[in-house]
């Protein structure tokens, strides 16, 4: 097979180890269409042939809403401990700073305040890329106390979902999250505050069973996967074909679970429009 190989000064070099572009110029989405990396992050990682929305972070989401990205981070510094001494095919702890490691986070959720069009919000934006954005007691933990901030200095709360569901390895611990962050929101509507709920993809599990849809408007990017059971598993257990779309936000909003979906591209200006409404202060252009 030497034609598949490249000669020089007597040294073979295959050819997929002899590129002209560095690895990761270019990303190619699950439609097949190609786009400059630079140009994909000009757009908000979203293409702009297919509109597939790539899956980004808290980083990216801050940077997103927070003008100029400027923000106060909140409890940056909260870890998770192993109360229950857990360990599969690695101890917990283990996994936790592999995590840590890997993507430079302390856990699955940031939370933050700073000005999104000029006026003071609270966002709290979880990270798939640690253990699966799953939830464990820091996030749920986080999430709280994001929450009573909102409520000591009157400010509205943004909460973006992207998770896999409930940490299994704090087992009930992560369960309880699920209450202390639901009766958190409780308060917050006490308040009178507004809490806005933005699904990504994938906002499942016991994030979908909580927070995530008891927004005071729940909205979504197009073809976020939101579900409680994952599809695979829907359709393992019934046994039965799934329609077109199942799980995705567009189905979701036709089955009246989501008030819109939005790009990301209209996600700021939207949030913001829906928390003067429910203010009722002047709409901010």
């Amino acid at each position: 097979m030497a034609w598949f190989k490249r000669k020089d000064k007597g040294i073979q070099t295959p050819t997929e180890e002899k590129k002209d572009t560095p690895k990761g110029l270019w990303y190619k989405t699950p439609s097949g269409k190609v786009i400059d990396t630079d140009e994909l992050k000009k757009n908000l990682y979203v293409s702009p042939e297919d509109g597939y929305h790539v899956r980004i972070g808290s980083h990216e989401y801050f940077e997103l809403f927070f003008d100029e990205n400027t923000f106060v981070e909140l409890d940056a510094t909260l870890t998770s401990k192993d109360p229950l001494k857990f360990e599969d095919t690695k101890k917990y702890p283990d996994r936790l700073k592999a995590a840590q490691s890997k993507t430079g986070l302390k856990d699955a959720v940031r939370t933050a305040v700073g000005k999104s069009n000029g006026k003071n919000i609270v966002i709290a934006s979880m990270d798939f890329a640690f253990i699966g954005g799953s939830m464990g007691s820091v996030v749920g933990e986080k999430i709280a106390r994001a929450i009573d901030y909102a409520i000591k200095n009157e400010l509205p709360f943004l909460m973006v979902s992207k998770s896999g569901g409930a940490r299994m390895m704090e087992a009930s611990l992560s369960l309880m999250q699920m209450v202390k962050t639901s009766v958190k929101l409780a308060q917050l509507a006490e308040a009178k505050l507004p809490y806005i709920s933005l699904c990504t993809d994938p906002t499942t599990g016991g994030i979908t069973a909580s927070f995530a849809m008891l927004g005071d408007i729940n909205i979504a990017e197009p073809n976020a996967l939101i579900a409680f059971a994952g599809p695979r598993i829907v359709k393992d257990t019934t046994g039965k074909d799934l329609p077109e779309g199942f799980q995705r936000s567009e189905f979701v909003l036709e089955h009246g679970f989501l008030d819109a979906i939005y790009e990301r591209k209209q996600l700021k200006k939207q949030v913001n429009l829906y928390i003067d409404l429910i203010q009722n202060q002047p709409i901010r252009a």
